[in-house]
């Protein structure tokens, strides 16, 4: 791809505050010298747009800036970060996923980001809590596919999907400080996964304010 053609590429724009550009950086790609475009952009433009507009615009626009770590990656970066051990599950796994620009097994496009909510780094640093941001977003953003937190500043995966909500589930690296157990904290079906759980999350929102 030409550097005019990549410019305009990266121009696109997402939602009201989100551009293509922000969802291309890949850390695999630097260390391997490899551009990491998208091979369909049009399937990764939809798929990007699905997850800005239903997912990150309203997140940001109720807690703040929100920080993209790491999100679409082509096929070629996801195998080479694989077959590396890079922390990259396999391309088929991926597709729908970090892979924006591949439907998933079912045919549906989707798109996930690692984020960081600049407003809760704080908070959990001090707290150790990840299950309050988990459970806000929850509440707030029912569209989510899934979640995945990581040690570091409560970086997370956040997936959105063009197809049904069927099962949703929300897991953790990261020892959950009220059990003190990593892994599932919920899921579709759990008797947990209903319900307010803005207790939990109430201090979070309360430093907030102050």
């Amino acid at each position: 791809m030409q550097l005019r053609t990549l410019e305009k590429l990266g121009r696109t724009r997402l939602s009201k505050n989100f551009f293509l550009r922000e969802f291309l950086h890949s850390e695999i790609a630097e260390i391997e010298g490899i551009a990491n475009v998208p091979d369909n952009p049009e399937v990764a433009i939809a798929a990007g747009r699905g997850l800005c507009e239903n997912i990150l615009e309203p997140m940001q626009s109720a807690l703040g800036k929100i920080s993209i770590r790491s999100a679409y990656r082509s096929s070629m970066i996801n195998q080479i970060g694989n077959a590396k051990n890079y922390n990259c599950a396999s391309n088929q796994k991926n597709h729908g996923r970090h892979i924006w620009d591949i439907a998933d097994r079912h045919g549906h496009i989707g798109a996930t980001a690692c984020v960081v909510v600049n407003s809760f780094v704080d908070y959990f640093e001090a707290t150790g809590d990840w299950t309050a941001l988990a459970w806000w977003v929850h509440d707030n953003i029912p569209c989510y596919a899934d979640m995945i937190f990581y040690p570091q500043l409560a970086a997370f995966n956040i997936t959105w999907s063009a197809g049904p909500k069927s099962e949703q589930l929300i897991m953790s690296q990261v020892p959950n400080p009220h059990t003190g157990k990593k892994g599932l904290l919920t899921r579709t079906g759990w008797d947990n996964f209903t319900g307010d759980h803005s207790d939990i999350y109430k201090a979070w929102m309360t430093s907030l304010q102050v």
